[in-house]
């Protein structure tokens, strides 16, 4: 499995017809907005995201990365790129976050056609396969602790200090995120699935009480972020499209859901003999993650993993929308939609493991 995602999701490739654009408006647009810009601009593709069209840029010996909101029917406030820049401005220039350094936002829609941001590209590896297989298994629980160590670090942050008090509403986040994928599964649904529908009413009725409030990521997951070429270090943390203001715990228990997922299913370590493999289990995960952002323990924490599986199977309903429309970004997308029933199915029975433990 890691080496098909290696093989579809990592490099380049040319860029697909559907996503092309004038790159000489862009090359304008970088001599004037993009300190040192070289010139003779080279453009490529990312193989990955079903999202948002992300690019490979180069300019001399100079690297950078494209962002941009696709083309076409799109669903309302997604692809939202400019909410991408703005976190990343601002973990850049006011945190311990490691992200990619900014250089400038085009909300203008005549240069390539659709708003788009560029930043640094952050040389390093992308690990796909969560068993770090390609890693020595005495290094393995360094990598884990270092993923563990960064989003803590951003749940820490202070988001009125970095300047990101208007980034989101305060306050009811996972009620709110329950009413939004719901909406946006009605507006994307192609087949019915049952547990889903149950989702939808069982949800909004069993929301824990948190007033918990930080910036949160949205996505945060061993792929979304750029590690040290040898090293089990965090260099930048990718694909903040759904980061807002939130509940901490709902984007640490997205993050952790894996440990309950099959890798066939979202590239999860549910199942697989840990100890063997050298990788922390759950509870040690948690409670690393507690330690580091001052907790005791987490309460309600099967809701919140029956609530992310919801999310992440409304997330890929929505691709399965887009497939449908014809705006997916990616070849691959249609390989997601086989999966949000299975997905679906798991949620339902974690939330049929909270019914039972009271």
């Amino acid at each position: 499995m890691a080496d098909e995602n290696s093989a579809l999701f990592s490099g380049t490739k040319e860029v697909d017809e559907r996503f092309r654009f004038d790159e000489g408006a862009l090359e304008s647009w970088m001599r004037e907005n993009v300190d040192d810009f070289a010139g003779g601009l080279q453009v490529r593709q990312f193989k990955g995201g079903q999202s948002n069209p992300t690019y490979a840029l180069k300019s001399g010996q100079k690297e950078y990365v494209l962002r941009r909101k696709p083309p076409g029917k799109l669903l309302p406030s997604a692809h939202a790129v400019d909410r991408e820049y703005k976190v990343l401005t601002a973990l850049g220039r006011h945190s311990d976050v490691p992200v990619a350094k900014t250089w400038g936002l085009c909300e203008d829609e005549s240069v390539i056609g659709t708003m788009f941001y560029v930043m640094d590209l952050v040389d390093g590896r992308v690990i796909w396969d969560q068993s770090l297989a390609d890693v020595e298994k005495s290094e393995r629980h360094k990598y884990y602790d270092a993923m563990n160590d960064v989003i803590a670090r951003l749940h820490n942050v202070d988001y009125k200090a970095v300047g990101l008090e208007d980034f989101g509403k305060p306050g009811s986040y996972v009620a709110r995120q329950v009413g939004r994928w719901s909406k946006q599964y009605k507006l994307s649904e192609t087949d019915k699935i049952e547990e889903m529908d149950r989702l939808m009413e069982w949800l909004p009725e069993n929301i824990p009480d948190s007033d918990a409030t930080t910036v949160i990521h949205g996505d945060y997951r061993m792929d979304n972020m750029i590690f040290h070429p040898t090293e089990p270090r965090v260099m930048a943390v990718l694909d903040w499209e759904l980061s807002t203001l939130g509940d901490p715990l709902a984007d640490f228990a997205y993050h952790v859901m894996s440990w309950r997922l099959p890798n066939k299913l979202f590239r999860g370590i549910g199942g697989e003999d840990l100890d063997a493999l050298g990788i922390p289990h759950e509870e040690e995960y948690v409670a690393a993650y507690c330690k580091r952002t001052g907790r005791e323990r987490i309460d309600n924490w099967d809701y919140y993993l029956a609530y992310n599986m919801f999310r992440i199977a409304a997330i890929l309903q929505g691709i399965a929308g887009r497939v449908r429309d014809g705006t997916a970004a990616s070849d691959h997308a249609k390989g997601q939609v086989d999966r949000i029933k299975p997905l679906a199915q798991y949620a339902w029975a974690q939330a049929e493991k909270v019914m039972k433990t009271g």
